[in-house]
């Protein structure tokens, strides 16, 4: 169990090793792409030996042209025929391989109807699909892609367009300046469990927006903290993000979130995106909490964006799906939806539906 091989590594050897040669051999005319994408702990490199009990091992997916689709049997037919059960040590289920088209795969993972080539989102799609979803298919690997299709799609989805990144980020200063005084004044009222429920949420809400900061998408909660620290920032970051988790009382929180804004203010400010904001903190109105003030940073962030439809979804403050809530089924609703009626998720019409008030 000590030895243990990454599962992007392992199956890029079952596809240099297994699919590239038999379908080259059996389907030489065949354009395909090869790739290890989508759900996964190894997609987003943070497989370990446990990960081996379930849902891991040599694999990947196939991506063909539409006009191919005709052929998907026969290269089903040609990667079982004679297939090894193993392969350096790991079992092989040929039979789940997938065999698809991008715009096929996308759709049903991004919850989206789409039609021919993948030409990039609406911006109100990017609200309603997950940043883990976004990170599985920018992660991972392509091993081969003569088509081309998967090569443009992943990189038209490498990170949020500019005005939906100003408007996420300014989502979660919003979330940061409506809690930020609540943690103390439950602390000052002896609720340390309600002041450190708090804290926890204010913590998740700097930790995202350092995601966003540096341009990474933050995956779901098994990954959160484990992302987080290949961020930039989480050396300096972090010990502040633990004390504040673990102090006992709400003055230590207090005083630990304290550091924290001051360093996500000053993150905010090299990013040179806004007029350069106050970066110490300061009592709120007359009373002797300690806030950043994330309004500010809100307001500033949301003056900067252009598109006029997410300036109206600007006034309700919402954010994206992963601002909206953090209910795992609630966020595949999208995917959900699109599989079983063709359509797309309700949530797009509900923020065309704001968008409209």
């Amino acid at each position: 169990m000590n030895d243990h091989i990454p599962g992007v590594q392992l199956s890029r050897c079952f596809h240099e090793n297994y699919i590239e040669p038999r379908l080259s051999s059996r389907i030489p005319a065949l354009s395909f792409a090869s790739a290890l994408i989508g759900p996964g702990s190894e997609v987003l490199g943070f497989d370990t030996p446990m990960s081996r009990d379930h849902d891991w091992g040599p694999r990947v997916l196939i991506f063909i042209r539409e006009s191919d689709i005709s052929q998907r049997e026969a290269i089903v037919a040609a990667l079982q025929h004679e297939a090894p059960a193993s392969f350096l040590g790991y079992s092989v289920d040929i039979g789940k391989t997938i065999v698809t088209t991008v715009p096929a795969y996308l759709g049903s993972r991004l919850g989206i109807k789409l039609i021919g080539k993948f030409e990039g989102l609406d911006l109100i799609d990017w609200l309603t699909i997950p940043s883990q979803t976004l990170a599985e298919l920018t992660s991972g690997a392509v091993y081969r892609d003569d088509i081309g299709e998967l090569t443009v799609a992943r990189e038209g989805l490498r990170f949020y367009p500019q005005d939906v990144w100003l408007f996420l980020m300014a989502s979660v200063w919003n979330r940061i300046g409506q809690e930020e005084h609540l943690m103390p004044r439950a602390g000052f009222v002896g609720d340390e469990l309600g002041s450190g429920l708090i804290a926890s949420r204010l913590i998740r809400d700097i930790m995202y927006l350092c995601f966003l900061i540096e341009r990474r998408y933050a995956p779901y909660p098994k990954w959160f903290g484990t992302a987080f620290r290949q961020l930039a920032c989480a050396p300096e970051m972090m010990p502040h993000l633990i004390a504040g988790q673990h102090a006992k009382e709400w003055k230590e929180r207090e005083q630990a979130l304290a550091h924290a804004y001051r360093i996500v203010s000053r993150m905010h400010n090299e990013l040179q995106l806004t007029d350069t904001l106050e970066e110490e903190t300061k009592l709120f109105f007359e009373r002797p909490f300690t806030v950043i003030g994330g309004d500010r940073f809100a307001k500033a962030l949301m003056s900067k964006v252009e598109n006029p439809t997410l300036r109206k979804l600007a006034v309700f403050r919402f954010g994206g799906i992963d601002q909206i809530s953090d209910n795992t089924d609630f966020r595949a609703i999208q995917q959900r939806f699109q599989s079983l009626s063709g359509q797309n998720s309700p949530l797009r019409s509900f923020f065309e539906r704001l968008a409209q008030e």
